[in-house]
């Protein structure tokens, strides 16, 4: 845990949307950490130290047996407390209000709350102060229970059809709640009450990505010593700044692993080969495996014996040019936050476990090799924050994402050279494209992919019989969820034309409207 700043404690009553309280808090530079509330006890806040606390949403009713309760000495701690929803209705529990459930009492989406009281400074900015008692503000619900009768010391602030307290709070202890969810996009000024409440709790927003690179620094040399660590390199934003990190905390120390597995963009190993090896003069094995991987797919169709063969072999090539570093004892991975804090959900317990955070493929147990993950108290766009910060270009970290088993899941049905060729030249012309018309930072993902169907075309009085290619452009925030991007039909068909024009094999052109759910972002 990170001692240098002041720290927000996030308890997990297993909320969804937990996340995105860290996400918030992170916006307002602002240090906190997110934990299940069945791993914090009183040891834990006495070593954690928490300037303030949050307890979160969840699933669960106060009175079902076995649930989720705040630990002992929380309320003792002598910190602001936010509650919201499930933790608002526990706080109400715990400190002597009432919670009930019932038919009546439940509240899902959209709601508006009418301030009862607006002069406290947790509201601040929140209610426009020229409508007065009349004032709405549109929040997000999503509760069975309400609370029914406030706890002792508990004024209430705010309410909504079926939340009579849906904003309570105890001015003396610094106690605060709130029914609805502050954290998501439906609740339009929800960031503002963040804002309030962490300014209440004196935070002095030192959390910055110059002082996070210092102190990562400094753990890196700690922990490291004058050991060798070893690094796979995919090319990709998170490892590429912590590569670019941990060579400036140890230099030669650390040599990093690019494993080119024949399924890149057009251009992809040199550039990354030239940045690390030639820009930043890091140790760097540019492992050119792509006959052994083209070798391995040849006739595979299926898509999961896709990935499965890429990821089997890429295991096996990375510990083969691994061990011939010699001495290494430390790997060093881009371990996000997210990823850590959907490895230590507990079982049954707030929140789903969505996967398992895991080592490339298990090398630290068949290599014996300490991990380094300097990025894992990271979300993504910090990680990108991070990589500003480190001087890496900004064309190369505001990359749109790049999977894993590369252009192989770009190209649905048989791989051949013949399709990696169409494929490269076609997604360099259409991401040109979209660079051209300023959109690039407006997708989160776009590509082409090369579909496994050929189509009669007509070029230049002949008669062609060649591949159809699929466009596709998607707007996301996370990834989970995404919405296709409208490209106006002018952009679509000059970029029709010129991949025709421009990359042979190709004769027919397709846009990809479909969102997610129910299709995925790559076709494979």
């Amino acid at each position: 845990m990170t001692q240098a700043h002041d720290r927000l404690l996030i308890i997990d009553f297993g909320s969804q949307v937990t996340q995105l309280i860290a996400r918030r808090l992170r916006e307002l530079n602002v240090y906190c950490e997110i934990h299940p509330y069945n791993r914090v006890n009183e040891a834990f806040l006495k070593a954690f130290g928490p300037k303030a606390v949050i307890f979160s949403g969840g699933p669960a009713s106060v009175y079902w047996e076995n649930a989720p309760m705040p630990p002992a000495g929380v309320f003792d701690l002598g910190v602001p407390i936010l509650g919201i929803c499930y933790g608002q209705q526990v706080m109400m529990h715990c400190l002597g209000g009432h919670v009930e459930g019932g038919h009546g009492t439940a509240e899902f989406g959209k709601a508006f709350v009418t301030p009862t009281d607006l002069t406290h400074p947790f509201l601040s900015g929140w209610f426009p102060p020229e409508a007065g008692p009349q004032a709405q503000e549109q929040v997000w619900m999503s509760h069975g229970d309400h609370v029914s009768k406030v706890a002792p010391g508990f004024q209430v602030y705010g309410t909504s059809p079926n939340a009579p307290f849906a904003i309570t709070a105890d001015p003396t202890r610094h106690f605060y709640a709130v029914q609805f969810h502050p954290e998501v996009h439906h609740t339009p000024k929800g960031a503002q009450l963040y804002e309030n409440f962490v300014r209440l709790a004196g935070f002095k927003g030192d959390w910055t990505m110059g002082a996070y690179r210092e102190e990562a620094i400094r753990k890196i040399r700690e922990q490291v010593g004058d050991a060798k660590v070893i690094c796979g390199l995919s090319g990709g934003v998170d490892s590429s700044v912590a590569a670019v990190l941990i060579h400036e905390a140890i230099g030669d120390q650390l040599t990093c692993v690019f494993v080119d597995h024949g399924l890149l963009r057009l251009g992809e190993a040199e550039q990354v080969v030239t940045m690390f090896r030639d820009h930043y003069n890091m140790p760097l094995i540019h492992a050119d495996e792509s006959a052994l991987f083209l070798g391995a797919l040849e006739g595979v169709s299926d898509p999961e014996v896709k990935r499965k063969t890429i990821g089997k072999l890429f295991i096996d090539v990375f510990q083969k040019h691994a061990t011939a570093v010699g001495g290494a004892k430390f790997l060093a991975q881009g371990t996000l936050y997210p990823d850590v804090i959907e490895s230590v959900s507990f079982s049954g317990g707030p929140s789903v476990t969505i996967k398992s955070h895991h080592n490339v493929g298990g090398l630290p147990e068949k290599m014996g090799l300490k991990l380094v993950e300097p990025l894992r108290e990271l979300f993504k766009d910090e990680v990108r924050a991070l990589g500003r910060e480190l001087g890496l270009p900004a064309s190369f970290i505001g990359r749109h994402p790049f999977p894993g088993p590369g252009l192989a899941i770009r190209c649905p049905g048989e791989i051949t050279a013949e399709k990696l060729d169409i494929l490269r030249r076609a997604d360099a012309v259409y991401i040109d494209q979209i660079r051209k018309h300023g959109l690039y930072d407006e997708i989160w993902q776009a590509f082409a992919a090369v579909l496994p169907m050929k189509t009669v075309g007509v070029m230049g009085d002949g008669r062609t019989y060649d591949y159809a290619l699929a466009l596709r452009a998607v707007t996301s925030v996370d990834g989970m969820t995404a919405d296709y991007y409208p490209f106006t039909h002018e952009f679509l068909g000059e970029t029709a034309t010129r991949i025709i024009n421009e990359v042979k094999g190709v004769n027919r052109v397709f846009y990809d409207c479909t969102s997610k759910p129910p299709g995925t972002i790559e076709l494979e």
